[in-house]
């Protein structure tokens, strides 16, 4: 809806609340991360005065945007004032466009065969930064913003919020429980039933009466202003998942030889078990704490057109820091969110899970790398040193691979976080139907619920032929078999 001509996310409410409910006070501001006298002074006089028949909702999202995207609204008749409190203003001379080096440093390209040439002329621009030291790419990359899906890139002190990407923390959680994948037949329809009540897809929607989490006692959430303002979203969609790619499913987990790993402490007989698989991210925070640092970096950072998505934050600077620690909130954040969702499913299934295994794909880490400390950010790239166990999902018929890491140099110690896609949404929807998807699922014996043709499995590359590319990579432990799967309604 639009509220005095600025258009804000959340839908219009009753016009028949009572206006003294809809008043907002200073410790509302404050949550909001609202902290100077001026500030508030400001956003109080426009909601109580020009914005007094909103709604307190309707408020909140407004000056949570203005928070986020001040420079929309500096121009605005009367919250341009508002938006000036949080526009960084240099007061040194204009900055100078930095110049990126001529030619790409060297990066290691793993199933080239699978990997298109301008995916590979993304990544060897983005080897072009200065502060670039290392990088590779992993079978399943395509085409994103800045780095592509599926690029591994090394710095030294400087982090790239978009190398690590919008979803911070996206990632994989398997539960596996010991119980046979007959279980999946014999209740299928309270399985599919279950799945409807217990999770939440897509922009906006967030489970009904969520479980409380002690993440949110961290004290980042009162020391950085920005991941105050998005607190109440957490708090909101927590266990919730996200649209697109995303999913929850039940399946069958097989190993055809005992599956041990004395890190984790696993020691599971060869045979077939049920799993829950979950794919998601950090949602709505994760988000707003992307936008909001990328700006930042953009502000500070001036490059090249073709590389400003990729415009980074000395680690040691004040914002620097400060995305640091919202990034792992936010990875600790997505954690807890796959947690949730495994936790009300696994009441369905019974008993306790005998392993779980997961990992984050978009994230950036502090490693030692040929005794050199570089912050390492795998964008759509599973973590794979020596031993480490991840999860690389197929489609929604093809089967996902339990796998542990061989801890490679040459990849930085990564692999693939997927298929990675073979068509593009546009061109997956007009190359298949509903009706043929259906017959697919069928022959497979597969339930989707929700999901579109743009998810279909002819978007994806053979799952087969990835992992294959990545022998030298990881190790493979075992497959998950997809069965009833939960993705967003079809778009």
């Amino acid at each position: 809806m639009s509220l005095n001509g600025i258009t804000i996310p959340y839908e219009k409410q009753s016009n028949q609340i009572i206006m003294a409910n809809n008043k907002l006070r200073g410790k509302d501001l404050s949550k909001l991360g609202y902290t100077t006298p001026k500030s508030k002074s400001i956003a109080l006089d426009y909601c109580n005065r020009i914005a007094k028949h909103s709604t307190k909702k309707e408020k909140i999202s407004l000056l949570e945007d203005v928070l986020l995207n001040a420079e929309k609204y500096k121009d605005h008749d009367t919250l341009g004032k508002l938006a000036a409190e949080f526009i960084i203003v240099n007061d040194i001379a204009p900055k100078q466009i930095i110049d990126i080096n001529k030619e790409s440093g060297d990066f290691n390209v793993f199933g080239r065969e699978h990997v298109t040439s301008n995916t590979i002329q993304q990544m060897s621009t983005a080897m072009r930064l200065p502060i670039a030291e290392k990088g590779a790419l992993m079978p399943d990359a395509h085409v994103g913003y800045g780095l592509p899906i599926g690029g591994v890139l090394a710095s030294k002190n400087h982090i790239i919020p978009y190398g690590v990407g919008v979803d911070i923390g996206c990632r994989m959680s398997l539960s596996i429980y010991d119980v046979r994948p007959a279980y999946l037949d014999r209740y299928e329809y309270q399985l599919s039933e279950g799945l409807i009540g217990n999770t939440a897809f897509g922009s906006g929607n967030a489970i009904e009466n969520p479980r409380s989490d002690d993440l949110f006692d961290r004290p980042e959430f009162k020391e950085i202003p920005i991941v105050k303002s998005l607190m109440n979203k957490a708090i909101q969609q927590i266990g919730s998942s996200g649209s697109g790619n995303h999913f929850v499913e039940f399946g069958k987990v097989v190993f055809e030889q005992d599956f041990q790993n004395e890190q984790k402490g696993f020691n599971i007989p060869n045979g077939e078990y049920v799993g829950i698989l979950s794919h998601s991210g950090s949602r709505g925070f994760g988000a707003g704490i992307a936008q909001y640092y990328t700006r930042l970096a953009k502000e500070s950072c001036l490059l090249p057109r073709e590389v400003q998505h990729l415009a980074w934050l000395d680690i040691h600077s004040e914002a620097g820091a400060e995305y640091w620690m919202a990034m792992n909130l936010a990875g600790d954040y997505a954690k807890a969110c796959h947690d949730h969702i495994h936790y009300r499913l696994g009441k369905l299934v019974g008993g306790k899970p005998i392993a779980k295994i997961e990992n984050h794909h978009n994230f950036a880490w502090k490693e030692k790398i040929e005794d050199q400390e570089l912050i390492v950010h795998r964008k759509g790239a599973t973590p794979a040193h020596k031993g480490e166990l991840g999860v690389i999902p197929g489609s929604m018929i093809h089967p996902g691979y339990i796998v542990s890491g061989k801890g490679e140099v040459a990849s930085l110690n990564s692999a693939s976080h997927g298929a990675g896609r073979e068509l593009s949404r546009t061109k997956a929807k007009n190359a298949i139907t509903r009706s043929e998807l259906k017959k697919i699922l069928k022959r497979e014996k597969v339930t989707l619920i929700g999901g579109g043709v743009d998810e279909a499995p002819i978007a994806y590359k053979n799952i087969d032929n990835v992992i294959k590319a990545q022998k030298n990579l990881i190790n493979i432990e075992g497959k998950f078999y997809p069965r009833i799967v939960r993705m967003d309604k079809e778009r």
